[in-house]
C-alpha cells in the first residue's frame, strides 16, 4: 500500500501541471455562473479545480464507487456549499445496476472488463508493487443512470462543461446524454489507448458521435506515464 501511495503522489505531481494548463484554457472560455458536471469524481480532485478556477452556479458530481464516494463526501462537505451536489451513482447509456471493479489504486476503479493478459496491465501492477496472485481489485454493486434522465428530473437546461473520467466508460456516458448534447457547450474527457481496458468502443466512435451533434475538437494532450489522451470538444452551434 505504501508503494501505491508513493506512485500516486508522483503521478499527481505531474498531473497537477497538466490539469492546471487545461483549466486555465477552459477558464478563458467559461465566464460567470456556469453549470459544471463532473462524471467520475473520484476523491474530488476535479471538484476542487472547478471551485478554484470557475465562477459557478452549480457543480453536479457523480461517483459510482461507494468507497470513493465516502472519501469524496468527507472532503467536499467541508465547503458546506449548497451549490455542490454530490451523487453516489455513475452515468451510462441506460439506467441499471452494475458491477464496478474497485482497484486498490482507487483512481483505476472501472466499469470496464480487464484484459489480464495485457502487457500494460502486467506493467501497471508491477509498478504498483503488486503480484498477479494478489486481489488487485474487488467487484461491488453500483447504480448507473442516464445524464438525460438526471437533467430532466433536475430541470437542467444547460451544461457549460461536462467532464468525464470514467476509466473506459466515457462513450456510454455520452450515449446516455443524447437528448442533452445540444445544451452542452464543452465536453472534456479522457480516452485510454492501452489494451488493459476492454471498453467495447474506439476513440473514433466518440469523435463520430460528437461530430454528428456539431461538436468540434479544440484541445488534445497526452497524460504523463500513460497511454491516455485528454480531449476537449466544443459545441459549435451553442453560443
Amino acid at each position: 500500500m505504501i508503494r501505491i501511495y508513493i506512485t500516486r503522489l508522483i503521478i499527481n505531481f505531474f498531473d497537477y501541471f497538466q490539469q492546471k494548463k487545461i483549466f486555465l484554457f477552459l477558464k478563458k472560455k467559461l465566464k460567470k455562473n456556469v453549470t459544471l458536471f463532473d462524471v467520475g469524481a473520484h476523491h474530488g480532485e476535479t471538484v476542487n479545480y472547478f471551485i478554484k478556477y470557475f465562477n459557478f452556479s452549480s457543480i453536479h458530481s457523480f461517483e459510482a464507487s461507494n468507497k470513493n464516494f465516502n472519501i469524496l463526501k468527507n472532503k467536499i462537505k467541508k465547503n458546506e456549499d449548497y451549490r455542490i451536489i454530490l451523487n453516489n451513482f455513475g452515468l451510462s447509456d441506460i439506467n441499471q445496476n452494475f458491477k464496478i471493479k474497485q482497484f486498490q489504486e482507487t483512481s483505476s476503479t472501472t466499469l470496464s472488463k480487464i484484459n489480464h493478459d495485457s502487457k500494460y496491465f502486467k506493467k501497471k501492477i508491477k509498478v504498483l508493487g503488486l503480484k498477479e496472485s494478489q486481489k488487485i481489485y474487488e467487484n461491488s454493486d453500483v447504480k448507473l443512470k442516464q445524464l438525460d434522465s438526471y437533467c430532466e428530473n433536475k430541470k437542467i437546461n444547460k451544461i457549460d462543461l461536462l467532464k468525464i473520467d470514467t476509466e473506459g466508460h466515457e462513450y456510454f456516458v455520452i450515449k446516455g446524454s443524447i437528448n442533452t448534447l445540444r445544451k452542452i457547450k464543452y465536453i472534456y474527457f479522457e480516452h485510454h489507448y492501452d489494451d488493459m481496458l476492454i471498453k467495447g468502443y474506439k476513440y473514433s466512435d466518440i469523435h463520430d458521435l460528437l461530430k454528428r451533434y456539431d461538436f468540434v475538437k479544440i484541445y488534445k494532450s497526452k497524460m504523463f506515464f500513460r497511454k491516455t489522451f485528454e480531449y476537449i470538444y466544443e459545441n459549435s452551434k451553442l453560443d
